[in-house]
């Protein structure tokens, strides 16, 4: 049996759609399980222990539509056995257009679309995260197969690659007898990224007060926030701006050798969440990331929510005026005394 699984989103979204394909490979253990991804994304599910081959949907790909058309036309000439499109949007509906011999092709029931689709999925009600909503996907199949589900996103890194990045984080400076703290200080999506004022004074704090290592990490175009914000931080030498990471593969590498996440929400958290690293994210104003939180002791966050239910019926800068620096340093030692301390 083939199966392909496409996702071609980011970080967040692809994290936490591979759940399916890991609930097929327990399902069908000897079938072949392939994941259509971005290509930065890819890095992330080499050597994955659910999925056979992660095809990239390159930039030029994205790009250019006749090339995309070749891409696909290419990829489904494996001719598959079930196509699950949960991305359900005209481009890569040519995945089930180009598939039409697939016994079950799947994807979300939308108006005007879908047409190839020979299972559509209508929106699920009451799921508990984007997984179990991810997970729906899969009903159709209940009919003939006894699936067995698995919420699992766990993303496996080496101890080839562990060491590798532990000797780069030592190289910079790092001391792994004191903890290792990530602080993701920005996010891709602006509507994501909390006061930068007070989430530099809540580093402020946190130093002056646990004396911990932080890593401002950043991509190549987050660089130059990261290396601002540490000079208004007064290159305090608690923290670390030295350490670049080639591709989201080396990040996680990172992250594994880090002993808790902190910061915005955004893809880097559920990559964090996935290595298996505590993390405390601290929400926006009307950021409702409740879906996306995938619920354990080890993984909180604290918003506008947290302090008044009624929040988003209130401004913006009145949700930012609730969510204080008093208020997040407080919860973070509570977390870092839980989960972190040596």
């Amino acid at each position: 049996m083939k199966i392909l699984v496409v996702r071609f989103k980011q970080i967040g979204d692809s994290i936490l759609a591979a759940p399916i394909c890991n609930t097929l490979k327990n399902t069908f253990p000897d079938a072949q399980v392939d994941y259509v991804v971005y290509e930065h994304i890819a890095p992330i599910f080499e050597n994955h222990k659910y999925i056979d081959n992660v095809i990239k949907i390159t930039k030029e790909e994205q790009k250019n539509i006749f090339k995309y058309i070749k891409k696909v036309w290419n990829v489904t000439r494996n001719h598959y056995d079930i196509v699950i499109d949960i991305m359900s949007t005209p481009k890569s509906e040519l995945f089930t257009l180009f598939s039409l011999g697939a016994k079950y092709r799947i994807g979300r029931a939308k108006k005007y679309r879908g047409y190839t689709y020979n299972y559509k999925i209508n929106e699920p009600q009451g799921t508990k995260n984007k997984i179990d909503k991810f997970l729906k996907m899969l009903k159709p199949l209940e009919k003939e197969y006894d699936i067995k589900y698995t919420e699992d996103f766990s993303i496996n890194v080496s101890d080839e690659e562990k060491k590798y990045m532990r000797e780069k984080m030592e190289k910079a400076g790092l001391d792994f007898n004191k903890p290792v703290l990530a602080f993701a200080i920005n996010a891709r999506v602006p509507s994501k990224v909390f006061n930068i004022d007070k989430m530099l004074e809540i580093t402020r704090r946190v130093v002056k007060d646990l004396e911990p290592q932080i890593i401002f990490y950043y991509s190549p175009a987050e660089k130059e926030f990261a290396l601002k914000a540490h000079e208004r931080l007064e290159n305090d030498p608690h923290i670390f701006t030295n350490i670049e990471t080639k591709d989201i593969r080396e990040l996680a590498m990172l992250l594994e050798n880090c002993d808790m996440f902190f910061g915005n929400e955004g893809g880097p958290r559920h990559l964090a969440h996935a290595v298996g690293i505590p993390t405390l994210v601290v929400c926006r104003p009307n950021l409702d990331i409740k879906e996306w939180l995938i619920s354990g002791e080890k993984n909180e966050h604290i918003g506008p929510l947290d302090v008044d239910k009624n929040a988003y019926s209130l401004s913006a800068q009145e949700q930012d005026n609730l969510v204080t620096v008093d208020l997040v340093v407080n919860k973070f030692k509570d977390f870092y005394l839980k989960n972190v301390k040596r």
